[in-house]
């Protein structure tokens, strides 16, 4: 039994193993020639393995990018949450999110563009983009901005502002990075962090809380 148990877990992780060396080849195929271009063909070339093989672990295209966008979500959204988990006021927890928001795309550029490419051009069965989907499962990169933003006003140390309007703003001016290539042709990524930061903290702080902050800079 425990020889059958050993053998279970060693196949269990040589095919763990498998997926994620087709996972990292999906991303590079993306980066490299786009969600429509790519194939089961292009991906298995990049991760020197055959088709059969791919086919094997993912039923078809939109599976595998079905499963390898759950995975860039679920990296992302780990990355983010556990640095700002470090921190123990609304403020730090603000610029730290906004910070390593931006961090994630500087470091993981390939990853980010895929991302995009899979929620821009995939379509469901019934034809509909991604981007159109409305999601049932609350986005949990949202919530937790949503909590920084309203523990912060509970607090009195953000002003009085909506705060659906807010997190809009914060994520649109994160997300813009890496979507504007000609702000990253004038901008670099740390100015551009250093900048939305300044910009969001003026915005959210109360009159006295931008004082306090101003002063201590």
């Amino acid at each position: 039994m425990k020889d059958a148990n050993k053998e279970k877990g060693r196949q269990s992780f040589i095919a763990e193993a498998r997926r994620e060396q087709i996972i990292e080849a999906a991303i590079k195929t993306l980066d490299d020639i786009g969600y429509v271009k790519a194939s089961l063909a292009q991906i298995a070339k990049n991760a020197d393995i055959s088709t059969g093989l791919i086919s094997y672990h993912f039923s078809d295209k939109s599976d595998l990018m079905n499963h390898l966008l759950t995975n860039l979500l679920e990296r992302s959204t780990t990355y983010i949450l556990e640095r700002v988990g470090k921190e123990d006021t609304p403020q730090k927890k603000l610029h730290t999110f906004i910070v390593a928001s931006l961090a994630y795309q500087g470091t993981h550029r390939e990853r980010n563009i895929a991302l995009l490419e899979i929620i821009f051009n995939a379509r469901t069965p019934d034809n509909i983009p991604y981007y159109k989907l409305s999601d049932d499962q609350e986005d949990l990169i949202m919530k937790e901005l949503r909590q920084i933003l309203y523990d912060g006003q509970e607090q009195g140390v953000f002003g009085n502002f909506n705060i659906e309007v807010m997190c809009n703003l914060i994520q649109g001016g994160i997300g813009e990075y890496t979507l504007n290539n000609s702000i990253t042709k004038k901008v670099d990524l740390e100015t551009y962090s250093t900048e939305l930061t300044n910009i969001i903290e003026k915005a959210v702080f109360s009159s006295k809380e931008t004082n306090l902050l101003n002063d201590g800079r």
